[in-house]
């Protein structure tokens, strides 16, 4: 049934659709993601001005026609993260948090957490901006694992539960293995197997340093974990 419903959003994209419009794909916290249209706002008279660029957190009113697009109707910023904008590292972490969380939700389903960690991550990009980096857009995607239900086992092994001897990491088995049952695993260092615990234990602020071997074993357990549970494909955690 046609109506309005009035939501806070983070705008995960925007794409132009004819002369003066903007098709929108968000996120939302009861919602999920959605996509929505906002007419005219390519106009230099719109209403919305720019408060619907992405990144953004928005506080929207959206109208629910019969097409499976919504409408905006109102929009007023929540928050704008200027600063994030005019660092070229922030920006490049937070739009490679707002894609993950884009291929990790799924249309009309809500979650909370993961809403407010896009939101805690946008925000504290937008005040520190010397935190984006490798390390920190690694614990993101760990924290997202976990708001959405796939993160890996790291106490003990995925496939015996054998908690000595944890030496590779198989994403098809969900987590760090033993020696025993690594088959197909990859080997992961104590130092990676560390970064992957602490990063995915302590608060965003605070990503643990690690070696280079250490990220990219961490970045190769997060992808292998997505590719094998969630069925699908991460851009790389930072430009090559």
């Amino acid at each position: 049934m046609a109506g309005s419903i009035r939501t806070e959003a983070v705008v995960l994209r925007s794409m132009r659709y004819g002369e003066a419009d903007r098709i929108l794909h968000l996120l939302t916290p009861r919602m999920g993601r959605v996509s929505a249209i906002a007419k005219g706002v390519r106009r230099t008279r719109s209403r919305f001005g720019g408060r619907l660029e992405p990144l953004a957190r928005v506080a929207l009113l959206l109208h629910e026609g019969r097409s499976d697009l919504y409408t905006v109707t109102a929009a007023d910023t929540v928050a704008a993260h200027p600063t994030l904008r005019a660092h070229g590292a922030c920006l490049d972490a937070a739009s490679r948090a707002c894609d993950a969380v884009a291929r990790l939700t799924e249309p009309g389903d809500g979650n909370v957490p993961a809403y407010n960690l896009l939101v805690n991550e946008l925000a504290l990009l937008d005040a520190r901006p010397e935190l984006a980096g490798l390390p920190h857009v690694l614990a993101f995607r760990l924290k997202l694992l976990l708001a959405i239900g796939f993160a890996p086992a790291l106490g003990a092994c995925a496939s015996c539960g054998e908690r000595e001897h944890l030496s590779g990491f198989s994403g098809a088995a969900g987590g760090v293995v033993c020696g025993a049952c690594e088959g197909s695993a990859f080997p992961l260092s104590q130092e990676g197997h560390d970064f992957l615990i602490m990063a995915l234990g302590t608060p965003l602020a605070e990503a643990p340093a690690a070696s280079d071997l250490a990220l990219r074993q961490a970045e190769r357990a997060i992808a292998e974990t997505v590719e094998h549970h969630a069925h699908v494909r991460l851009r790389p955690a930072s430009a090559r």
